[in-house]
């Protein structure tokens, strides 16, 4: 899906602290966060979750940040840590960029019309391998997900990021060959299929069983 237009966030300027500060943040329903990148000093900053929230969902990759009611800088979401078992955002990195700049960022994978590949209506298992990849484009250019129809999939069939399409100013930087989702028989058939095999490698071509190895035949054999 193509970027949406970019956001206005405001925040709040805040001396560096350490992580007991940061908690009594986190109480207090703020999330503390970094900027730094651009030639610039980092600027420790706090910004409330409800809003970070809601402007990174519904914002495309790039976001204009005023810090202390200073004009906004274009930056990017480098990275969000959430609590292990809540959830909640714990700390936000940002980085300032230019937008006349090619950046890299990884961006999430979407497969569509699943319910309608033939070989899930066969019972068969569709696995998403890979779920984020990274591209290079200019920072209004990053796409928000990358989206792909697998209504087409049968049985059996690989699906490779070379198979993807994206806008020709946007350019993976992931291995063509990387596997982005399979579509296995039912587990079932494949478990059914292991056991023959087994059962077969025991029968000889006269249909006579064969003793597995290191087992006497039904005449003894052993020695005198």
């Amino acid at each position: 899906m193509p970027a949406s237009e970019t956001r206005a966030l405001a925040v709040n300027g805040r001396e560096p602290s350490g992580s007991r500060a940061a908690r009594r943040l986190r109480r207090s329903g703020l999330v503390p966060g970094i900027l730094y990148g651009g030639g610039q000093d980092p600027i420790s900053f706090e910004v409330d979750d409800r809003t970070l929230r809601h402007v990174l969902a519904s914002a495309g990759a790039v976001v204009d940040l005023s810090v202390d009611g200073a004009p906004g800088t274009p930056v990017v979401l480098k990275e969000l840590t959430r609590h292990a078992v809540d959830g909640h955002t714990v700390h936000v990195d940002l980085l300032r960029v230019r937008l006349d700049q090619a950046i890299q960022a990884t961006v999430t994978v979407v497969l569509i019309g699943e319910a309608d590949a033939p070989g899930v209506k066969e019972s068969g298992v569709l696995e998403h391998v890979t779920r984020e990849l990274t591209v290079e484009a200019l920072p209004n250019d990053i796409p928000d997900s990358i989206e792909h129809d697998v209504s087409g999939m049968e049985i059996g069939d690989t699906l490779t990021l070379d198979a993807l399409n994206v806008e020709a100013n946007v350019r993976f930087l992931d291995d063509p060959e990387t596997v982005i989702a399979t579509l296995s028989p039912p587990r079932l058939q494949t478990e059914a299929e292991e056991g023959l095999e087994q059962e077969t490698e025991l029968v000889g071509e006269d249909g006579a069983k064969v003793a597995p190895e290191g087992e006497a035949g039904a005449d003894g054999g052993g020695e005198e």
